[in-house]
């Protein structure tokens, strides 16, 4: 028993009594029992990692995810990682991140990846980076991928944040495990995720009980306010410049 992962995991099934969520989980016997595995997830809100991870829980197993290094400057959330097998990324220096995980999928753990990289605004599923099956296929273990949906309406980008007791239905759906055969093309194999994971998103969000018309949390092409995939895009770019013209200023400020 890991106490500090015990200890999440009581706090996070608390959170979802205490909001009311209705979560339903499907698939969760094709989580592996044993041995290590990519839970390959699509990103559509900052705490959609919280029902993937209840949804492996059911399914008797625990997951680590992939986050940003820069959480590490929080003492609490650094006490967290390092307790709890998480791996911090650093965009700027991955490749220790890499290894780390390959080794971790290696001793038996599942880690959950978003092979998106970051929050899809619209909703939809973004470009894949190859990382999630390239480190599957080092590590000679199985991408399992898994559908959020709904977890968008409690805290999101460009929506307005539900965390209180909405009572809030989310959808999880857990896919037949893909087996990366070593030396198969990453491209191509990345593909193939992303074709999986959208035939499920599509599945999901086709029995979700309801889509109100202009919701800021329901995609365009299915009448909610959400940007469409482009504008999504454009609205990306401009933050990019942003950060990266807030990062040269610290920069500047510390050299002076």
């Amino acid at each position: 028993m890991e106490p500090v992962y015990r200890s999440l995991e009581i706090a996070a099934h608390t959170l979802t009594r205490l909001q009311g969520v209705r979560l339903q989980v499907v698939g969760e016997d094709n989580v592996p029992r044993k041995g290590g595995a990519v839970i390959a997830v699509n990103h559509t809100g900052y705490v959609d990692f919280l029902p993937a991870a209840l949804g492996v829980y059911r399914a008797g197993r625990r997951v680590r995810y992939m986050i940003k290094s820069e959480m590490m400057d929080n003492r609490v959330v650094r006490f967290l990682i390092e307790h709890t097998h998480t791996v911090p990324v650093d965009r700027s220096a991955g490749a220790q991140a890499y290894a780390t995980a390959v080794d971790e999928l290696r001793e038996g753990y599942l880690l959950g990846v978003y092979p998106e990289a970051t929050i899809s605004r619209s909703f939809e599923l973004k470009d894949f980076k190859t990382g999630a099956v390239r480190m599957a296929m080092e590590a000679s273990v199985p991408i399992v991928p898994c559908v959020v949906w709904g977890a968008q309406r409690q805290w999101s980008k460009g929506t307005r944040r539900r965390m209180g007791r909405a009572r809030i239905p989310i959808s999880v759906r857990f896919g037949e495990p893909l087996t990366v055969a070593t030396g198969a093309d990453p491209v191509a194999e990345t593909a193939r995720l992303k074709s999986v994971m959208t035939q499920m998103l599509d599945a999901v969000r086709a029995e979700y009980p309801d889509h109100p018309r202009g919701a800021d949390w329901v995609p365009a092409a299915m009448g909610g306010s959400a940007p469409t995939p482009a504008e999504a895009h454009e609205i990306e770019i401009v933050e990019d410049r942003e950060k990266a013209a807030a990062r040269a200023a610290r920069r500047a400020e510390r050299d002076a």
